[in-house]
């Protein structure tokens, strides 16, 4: 009935989904500690160890380091991309048929360009300077 205050059910649940919807904005916020970096992309070198781990035609993602690293077909060629999602800074989580996976939101990325390929990213991801040097892979800037 109208001017009758509302039920302590109708109350409770609207807490609930107030509550709930603060916490999906905490994850996509870059202020979240939910895997987020303030730089996607190293601003020094970093030691990836060994480049054989990359297989020919595929891909690996380097969680830590938030980056991913994609192999040619023939095996001489190697290119890295960040590992950070560019809709909402969450870090990539798999690699699968050289498509890379957020979970936050769905996105997904073509790791042999970067290219978004589902949103709602629809920025790709951006590349990281790579070195292979004596079997061993560098990514970020040279020293």
């Amino acid at each position: 009935m109208p001017g009758q205050p509302a039920a302590r059910r109708t109350v409770l649940k609207g807490a609930a989904l107030a509550g709930a919807a603060g916490l999906g904005v905490a994850a996509c916020s870059t202020e979240s500690k939910l895997g987020h970096a303030k730089n996607p992309v190293p601003t020094a070198p970093v030691d990836l160890g060994e480049a054989d781990v990359v297989p020919a035609g595929g891909a690996r993602l380097y969680r830590e380091q938030r980056l991913v690293v994609c192999r040619s077909a023939d095996g001489q060629e190697y290119k890295a991309f960040s590992a950070q999602c560019t809709h909402a800074g969450c870090a990539l989580d798999k690699v699968e048929d050289n498509e890379a996976n957020c979970p936050c939101h769905g996105s997904r990325f073509d790791v042999t360009t970067g290219k978004a390929l589902k949103g709602p990213a629809t920025v790709p991801l951006p590349e990281v300077p790579l070195t292979a040097e004596n079997g061993k892979l560098i990514a970020g800037p040279a020293a």
